[in-house]
């Protein structure tokens, strides 16, 4: 696993052991980041899901202002510490040790906002519209924010209104919907 362009172009990333964390593939990311190429530089980003933190990484190399880097996993939590480090992105990049309804709490009390959100939460773990109404309620998303949601190809998401499908993309197993965040809409 690698940063793939920008700053940091071809940086080897570390990545938790186990089953517990699923990394995006590099030529998932790959399409994935020339798909929302434009919404990159000077974005807040938020990776709710981040096990390595390779999405959020990958954006902060690509232009992104700041990121936000949640996961309860101790190991992947570690393993983003150290690449955050390596990547001497310390300034730019907050790691949340924590579950992701925790890490939405401590957001909303630091009054946070974002407008590119990754969500690729274990497919286990069926939370997508949930996390999507969260974010959206503890206004932590800027108008027209970006939300990127993958999953398994057998559990399609499905937002509630204040969310508008924008892309969709399949690559194997797994898929990727892109939404904006519509403000006021529901």
């Amino acid at each position: 696993m690698r940063i793939i362009a920008g700053e940091h172009g071809g940086a080897l990333l570390y990545a938790p052991r186990g089953m517990d964390t699923r990394p995006t593939q590099d030529k998932v990311k790959e399409s994935l980041f020339s798909i929302i190429q434009a919404y990159v530089p000077g974005a807040q980003v938020l990776d709710l899901f981040a096990g390595s933190g390779a999405l959020a990484l990958e954006a902060l190399s690509r232009g992104a202002d700041r990121a936000a880097l949640a996961d309860r996993d101790r190991e992947a939590a570690a393993c983003i510490r150290r690449n955050v480090e390596k990547l001497r992105f310390a300034e730019r990049a907050r790691l949340y040790a924590a579950d992701w309804r925790q890490a939405v709490s401590q957001m909303q009390a630091e009054k946070r906002r974002f407008d590119l959100v990754f969500l690729d939460p274990p497919y286990r773990l069926p939370v997508l519209e949930e996390c999507c109404a969260a974010l959206a309620d503890a206004g932590l998303l800027e108008p027209d924010a970006l939300m990127v949601l993958e999953h398994r190809l057998d559990a399609s998401p499905a937002p509630d209104g204040r969310f508008a499908l924008w892309k969709e993309r399949a690559y194997g197993d797994t898929v990727i919907h892109f939404y904006h965040y519509r403000i006021g809409a529901l």
